[in-house]
């Protein structure tokens, strides 16, 4: 990888090249199962020569990053996310709050079939703790694998805090494991989040 003299603005996952020709410096890491070097914030990369004397004459890879870019993504970080597919062992959706600030740039997410809840992971069933559109509230992980961060819903107050009804109506949280549409009473299963608290959140909100 050559330094053409430009910065060129990352975000985390992206893959900045390979462990035997750079050095991970900030706001980089090396992935140990493939020894190739990836961007762990968003921000400008850039190569940082290494001095005459030293006998690593690697590059050193950093990403600087820029807050103006908006909130950013981190383990531990509290999210809220859009659900846009539910396949039988994952679902994937779309990070538009950290915490009470609003993304600024795409960042997906993966909650996985192990991470939907604490209890009987074996029993899991994806399609009755999610459907596409739902706002979520979740727990990051760690930054997963194809720039997708890995989500986790295993807490009471983590889960799907607004869904719309096949009516088009925000339903109502009425268990642990059910929402009903106030139109037609229809119930439906979801991994609700904890109930009464912040529910007001609607998807009109958001």
């Amino acid at each position: 990888m050559q330094d053409t003299g430009e910065e060129e603005l990352v975000t985390p996952g992206e893959l900045l090249g390979k462990a035997s020709e750079l050095k991970a410096g900030r706001g980089a890491y090396v992935a140990p199962h493939n020894n190739l070097v990836y961007a762990s914030v968003t921000g400008r990369r850039s190569l940082i020569p290494p001095s005459p004397d030293s006998s690593d004459q690697r590059p050193t890879v950093e990403v600087a990053g820029h807050k103006a870019h908006g909130a950013v993504p981190e383990p531990g970080s509290m999210v809220i996310a859009r659900v846009t597919k539910v396949m039988a062992r994952m679902a994937s959706a779309d990070i538009m709050c950290v915490g009470p600030k609003s993304v600024r740039e795409k960042f997906s997410g993966i909650i996985r079939q192990q991470d939907v809840r604490a209890t009987e992971i074996d029993k899991v069933d994806m399609h009755a703790s999610f459907r596409p559109g739902d706002i979520v509230r979740a727990l990051v992980l760690s930054l997963g694998d194809a720039r997708a961060y890995y989500l986790s819903t295993a807490k009471n107050e983590l889960g799907v805090v607004s869904a719309e009804s096949t009516a088009g109506a925000t339903m109502v949280p009425v268990s642990w494991t059910e929402m009903q549409c106030p139109l037609t009473g229809q119930v439906e299963l979801r991994k609700v989040a904890k109930v009464g608290y912040q529910q007001s959140k609607t998807m009109s909100e958001l």
